[in-house]
C-alpha cells in the first residue's frame, strides 16, 4: 500500500509529487504529464502569466522555468510572454528531474478501501493507497452555455477541445467569451484566414495593461507591488497569502473567487484582435440550433434587442466550473460524502484535505477556498508544500500498512527520492 497516490500530472500534480518524494513518502503518480498544455491548446498560444510566476514547485527551487529556459537558450524575461509549447516542454523537463517516474495511464475510479483508498487504472489494475491527492486540472470542469449544449461537436466545441485550428481555415467561426482564451483563439483564427468574430456578454472587452518594469523606484513598488497574479496589493494578497485568504468569511471568499481577475485579454494580443476580428460585446446567446451549413445563434443585448446570425462553427471559450458532481472518477459513495460549498465545489481544510479523511484536492477545484491563485500555475507552490504537510499529518493519524516499491525511482527498495536525468 502506497502512502500517497497522486492523480494528475499537470503543474499541480507534478509539484505535489516532487514535495512528497522529497519528504520520503512512498508514492505513485498517474497521468499524462502536462496533458492540458500539450493536447488542449493550439500552437501559437502564449502563457499569460509572467515567466517568474509560472514555476512548478520543488522543495529546493532548483527546477524553475528560468533554469529550463537558460538551458534551452530561450528568453525568460519580465513582460516577455513564454510560448505554451515551451512551457509544456518545461513541465516534462521538471518531471524528469524532480519527480519519480510518472505512470501515464489514466485513473478511472477512486473509491474508499481498506486502510484508505482503492484506485482503478484504465487497464483494470487496482492500486491501494492510504491517501490520495486529486490534481485533475480543468478538463473535467468544462463549461458550455446552456443554449449551446446538445448541439453536435461538428457545430459547437469548447476552446479546450482544440490543439490545432487549421481545420477552420477559410471558414466562418464565432468565438463566445471575453477572456484570454477567447481573444487569443480569435487572433490565431484570423491570422490563418478564418473569418472570425467574438461575442461577449460584457458591454466592453477588458485588456490587461503592460506590467510595470521589474526595476522601478521604491515608492512605485510600495504603491503597487508585483505579484504572481499581477501588480497591486489586492493581487499580492490573493497570490502570496492563500492561507490567510481561506480564513475570510465563506461568503466573501465565494464572491472574490467568482469575480476577481475576471475575463480580460493580455496586452500583447490586443492589437492582433482589434485589427482583424469582428467584436460583438454586450451580447448573450439565448438560443441556438443547427441549420444547413452551420449554426444559427439568437442573441440579445442588454437592452433586450434581439438579433440573429449564422455561422459555420461556434467555439465556446467560456471557462470551467469546478463542481463535485463533475469529478466523475470519484465513486458515487465517496463523492456523496464530500462537504460542498454553495457554488458546488468541494470544501477543503487548511491543508487541502476534503471532508473525506485522506482525500486531498488541488488546483482549480480549490479556488473557492484558497482564492484566485488556485486558477493559475503560481498557486502550485503554496499548494504542494501545504498539501504534503497535510498528507504527512494524516499518515501519522492512520495506522501504517505494508508498503510496496515505487516504480521508476531508481531503487528497488521503493525509495521515492527524485532523480536527475
Amino acid at each position: 500500500m502506497y502512502d500517497l497516490l497522486v492523480v494528475g500530472a499537470g503543474p499541480y500534480g507534478l509539484s505535489i509529487a516532487s514535495h512528497a518524494a522529497a519528504a520520503g513518502l512512498n508514492l505513485r503518480v498517474f497521468g499524462r504529464p502536462m496533458a492540458s498544455w500539450r493536447d488542449h491548446m493550439p500552437g501559437g498560444m502564449f502563457l499569460k502569466s509572467e515567466p517568474w510566476a509560472s514555476n512548478l514547485s520543488d522543495p529546493q527551487g532548483r527546477w524553475r522555468l528560468d533554469a529550463y529556459c537558460a538551458e534551452q537558450g530561450l528568453p525568460a524575461r519580465h513582460a516577455h510572454p513564454i510560448p505554451v509549447e515551451a512551457f509544456a516542454q518545461y513541465g516534462l523537463w521538471f518531471a524528469r528531474h524532480a519527480v519519480p517516474e510518472v505512470d501515464e495511464r489514466m485513473v478511472t475510479r477512486v473509491a474508499s478501501g481498506p486502510g484508505g483508498f482503492t484506485a482503478v487504472v484504465e487497464d483494470g489494475e487496482v492500486v491501494h493507497a492510504r491517501t490520495v491527492a486529486l490534481a485533475v486540472g480543468v478538463m473535467p470542469f468544462i463549461e458550455v452555455p446552456p443554449a449551446l449544449r446538445g448541439l453536435h461537436p461538428s457545430l459547437v466545441t469548447h476552446s479546450s477541445h482544440h490543439s490545432d485550428l487549421a481545420p477552420f481555415r477559410g471558414k466562418d467561426v464565432t468565438v463566445i467569451g471575453g477572456g484570454q482564451a477567447a481573444l487569443e483563439t480569435a487572433a490565431l483564427l484570423a491570422e490563418q484566414g478564418t473569418r472570425v468574430r467574438v461575442l461577449a456578454r460584457a458591454e466592453q472587452l477588458r485588456w490587461n495593461d503592460v506590467p510595470p518594469p521589474w526595476e522601478r523606484p521604491w515608492w512605485q513598488s510600495v504603491r503597487s507591488p508585483h505579484s504572481g497574479l499581477g501588480p497591486g496589493w489586492r493581487n499580492w494578497f490573493y497570490s502570496e497569502r492563500p492561507g490567510v485568504f481561506r480564513r475570510l468569511p465563506q461568503s466573501t471568499r465565494a464572491r472574490i473567487a467568482a469575480t476577481a481577475l475576471g475575463p480580460a485579454g493580455a496586452w500583447w494580443v490586443r492589437d492582433r484582435v482589434e485589427r482583424a476580428v469582428e467584436l460583438l460585446p454586450g451580447h448573450e446567446v439565448t438560443a441556438a440550433c443547427a441549420v444547413p451549413g452551420g449554426v444559427r445563434l439568437d442573441m440579445a443585448d442588454r437592452a433586450g434587442a434581439v438579433r440573429t446570425l449564422e455561422t459555420e462553427h461556434v467555439i465556446a471559450a467560456t471557462g470551467f466550473r469546478p463542481r463535485c458532481d463533475r469529478m466523475g472518477m470519484l465513486a458515487a459513495e465517496l463523492c456523496g460524502t464530500l462537504a460542498v460549498l454553495p457554488d458546488g465545489s468541494p470544501a477543503t481544510g487548511r491543508d487541502f484535505e476534503s471532508s473525506q479523511p485522506g482525500l486531498f484536492l488541488a488546483g482549480l477545484v480549490t479556488a473557492s477556498g484558497f482564492g484566485p491563485a488556485m486558477r493559475f500555475v503560481h498557486g502550485a507552490t503554496f499548494t504542494a508544500a501545504t498539501l504534503v504537510q497535510g498528507v504527512r499529518r494524516r499518515l501519522r493519524l492512520t495506522p501504517a500498512r505494508a508498503t510496496v516499491p515505487v516504480p521508476g525511482t531508481g531503487s528497488r527498495s521503493g525509495s521515492p527520492s527524485p532523480v536527475s536525468h
